[in-house]
């Protein structure tokens, strides 16, 4: 016997991973100034134009370490992503991937942009090596890796990844009203 997951209408689960959007995660800075103010408006969902002028300032003006550095670079580029903006949000997590090459931030938001331009194969690799550096959010990673499989009519690994992100944040709305749209049936194989 095997199990075997099949989805409701393919087609319906491909048009509503694409309108789904990815999800991103910022990574937090403290200690103020404008790298702060930068990470503060992507950590709470800014996207306004008006907020990456901290980002920008924080790079021109401000002596950061290379962490912080590279991560306000994510910080900007969230803030890009989030305005569909994917060519500058990928230069910035590019920069950021150069600058601080273990920060799993720039690795997944890369993975998420690419999901964006529906770049679904090219995105798999950046959020499967932000998962293995370490997210603060893994939640999103997984999310944003069932958004790239089901973009490759891989509606299995969509599933397991969706219910992971569930399990890292059981509260989160998102990849629960994406798993309702799967059915998992039991078939019984010729012997």
């Amino acid at each position: 016997m095997g199990r075997r997951l099949s989805t409701l209408a393919a087609l319906a689960a491909l048009t509503t991973a694409a309108a789904a959007g990815s999800a991103h995660g910022a990574v937090t800075i403290i200690g103020g100034g404008m790298a702060e103010a930068c990470s503060k408006a992507a950590v709470g969902g800014q996207s306004d134009e008006r907020f990456e002028e901290f980002c920008d300032l924080a790079l021109e003006t401000e002596f950061l370490n290379a962490r912080d550095r590279a991560g306000t670079y994510v910080n900007r580029g969230v803030l890009r992503m989030r305005r569909a903006e994917y060519p500058r949000a990928i230069a910035d997590f590019d920069q950021a991937i150069k600058m601080k090459p273990d920060l799993g931030e720039g690795h997944v938001n890369r993975g998420a942009a690419l999901i964006g331009q529906k770049r679904y194969a090219e995105s798999l690799p950046a959020i499967d090596r932000g998962l293995e550096l370490g997210v603060e959010e893994p939640a999103k990673a997984y999310y944003n890796r069932a958004l790239a499989h089901e973009g490759l009519e891989d509606a299995r690994s969509a599933y397991f990844d969706y219910q992971k992100a569930l399990e890292l944040a059981p509260g989160w709305a998102a990849p629960t009203e994406q798993l309702a749209r799967f059915s998992v049936t039991t078939r019984t194989r010729p012997q």
